[in-house]
């Protein structure tokens, strides 16, 4: 039988914390001396660090610092991961997802050590089938490659993404998948429904008992 998935984004969507990863990213910049406007960061939060670098400051900048940036923003972002909380409905959204019988996978590409501190944080370890991170794909966001990694883990086809960014409706797109977006992420409702939203809420809380069947597809592979 097959058993419908929901697949979660992270960073912006279930915790609050699109605004600490731009001010890590914004910290890592400076420590290697390259100024980059930190709004100009927060509109690229949702990509994945492999693109992110090249995408705000160029690829001369990604050739010469690419893995010092990362290395540094992952420990700059860790010193502020004490301030991150849950956004409203969140750990409600889980457990309402799994009560209802929907496979739940956070498909994330944040760093591993940060999508599993959020299962910690949000106690719901027991209702989350699969937790994917960057090391789990070649290609990050606005690819698909951690979708369709998450989808694998748990065998499953009919699915629907929930993501607060223009990148999470775009690799859902990618392989015919849904996106439901919430606002919590900082993009406008306008944005993420030019991006190609099936729907556009407010925050998780807004999903709690939602029906998810008309937004359910068949994944490509």
């Amino acid at each position: 039988m097959d058993t419908p998935v929901v697949l979660l984004d992270i960073d912006g969507t279930l915790v609050d914390s699109t605004y600490h990863h731009a001010i890590a990213w914004h910290r890592a910049f400076g420590a290697h001396h390259v100024e980059v406007p930190l709004w100009r960061i927060h509109r690229t939060i949702g990509m994945g660090g492999d693109k992110l670098v090249a995408e705000v400051a160029g690829d001369a900048v990604e050739a010469a610092h690419g893995d010092g940036l990362r290395t540094r923003w992952e420990q700059e972002y860790a010193a502020l991961l004490d301030e991150v909380s849950p956004l409203p409905g969140a750990r409600d959204l889980v457990l309402d997802l799994h009560q209802r019988g929907l496979v739940v996978v956070l498909a994330s590409s944040g760093a591993e050590r940060f999508s599993h501190e959020v299962v910690r944080l949000l106690d719901v370890g027991d209702e989350v089938a699969a937790v994917t991170s960057s090391s789990d794909a070649e290609e990050s966001k606005p690819d698909a490659d951690i979708l369709a990694v998450a989808l694998d883990r748990v065998s499953g086809e009919r699915a629907v993404v929930v993501g607060d960014t223009p990148y999470d409706v775009e690799a859902a797109a990618r392989i015919g998948l849904a996106c439901v977006a919430v606002l919590t992420g900082g993009y406008a409702r306008a944005e993420l429904e030019e991006a190609g939203a099936a729907l556009v809420v407010e925050a998780a809380a807004d999903l709690v008992g939602h029906e998810w069947e008309p937004l359910l597809r068949t994944a490509r592979r």
